[in-house]
């Protein structure tokens, strides 16, 4: 399988701004966007402790076997293989984002986490904000949806630090009927940012976390999936908000003990891809149909162009 498949270079960069206006006009929830699944995991520290999301018997073991412990984690943990400003350039404009304190250090600082801490969250903004300086056109969803070890002084810092690095690109809070491209460029607005927390309540430019759901298979499975995925794409229209379709497997614990060595790539993504892909490759969007739709590895497919190319569909 190709792990550089064509288009996944800078080709999809301007993907927004390129749109015919007719779809620049139509409401933002019924354009197909394409989207990484735990979007930051191209790097964790192997030499921080097991992050807090954990289960209390996983921070166990890998206080017992240390470093081997962690090096399965690792395969484990994460799913993509792109940094964000690579993501951005291949054309993915939603970001799945976990994040945490670190219990063991001191001061606010906050962290990307999958099971092991990644980068700052500081640079983690601060790369997509380079990347929307640059392309003027582009908006992204950034979606703060699992908040770990985080207490009422790191909701503030990570809040400040949101208005801090995007500024006047925030799109304030509105009636998401309202939102389109021309809507957005309009006012200068390139970010929307989801925060799945009661602490974001009344801040002018953090959109409640029920407006964009995101329902979760929790299978390893692929026929599962994607009944799951067609059921909940019938149920959208009717919440009136925008939608994540999760095309994604999610391993078990006797998965994850039978593929120990192998990890979430080789031994569960790679052989169930051509399923999944065959499924997004078969929609619409529009009315009752995709909107957002998530991967793992999104560079192993032709995965970004698949999902923008299905806009073609609403201008016959």
């Amino acid at each position: 399988m190709k792990t550089r498949p064509e288009g996944i270079g800078s080709a999809n960069a301007d993907w927004m701004g390129s749109l015919p206006p007719k779809l620049t006009a139509m409401q933002l929830k019924y354009l197909a966007v394409p989207g990484s699944h735990d979007s930051f995991t191209y790097w964790v520290d192997v030499q921080a402790p097991v992050g807090p999301d954990q289960k209390a018997y996983v921070v166990y073991l890998a206080t017992i076997f240390r470093n081997v412990a962690k090096k399965v984690m690792v395969k484990w943990s994460m799913t993509q293989n792109l940094t964000f400003k690579e993501q951005l350039d291949a054309g993915i404009r939603y970001f799945d984002l976990r994040v945490s304190s670190k219990p063991s250090e001191s001061g606010n600082e906050i962290y990307f986490i999958h099971g092991l801490f990644g980068h700052k969250v500081r640079d983690g903004l601060t790369e997509i904000n380079s990347f929307l300086n640059r392309h003027r056109k582009e908006v992204v969803f950034l979606d703060f949806n699992h908040h770990y070890a985080m207490e009422a002084e790191h909701h503030a810092y990570l809040i400040s630090l949101i208005q801090e690095v995007f500024r006047g690109k925030l799109c304030l809070v509105c009636v998401v009927e309202d939102i389109t491209l021309n809507y957005l460029w309009d006012k200068n607005y390139q970010v929307l940012v989801f925060y799945h927390h009661p602490a974001a309540e009344g801040c002018p430019y953090l959109w409640p976390g029920n407006r964009i759901p995101a329902p979760w298979a929790n299978t390893i499975d692929p026929i599962k999936l994607i009944k799951f995925l067609d059921t909940t794409l019938r149920e959208r229209a009717k919440q009136g908000t925008f939608h994540v379709s999760q095309a994604i497997l999610t391993p078990n614990a006797n998965l994850v003990a039978r593929g120990l060595v192998w990890g979430l790539r080789n031994y569960l993504v790679e052989r169930n891809l051509p399923t999944i892909m065959t499924w997004v490759e078969a929609q619409r969007p529009g009315v009752d149909g995709v909107n957002i739709v998530t991967s793992d590895f999104v560079d192993l497919t032709d995965f970004a162009n698949i999902v923008i190319r299905l806009n073609n569909l609403l201008l016959s």
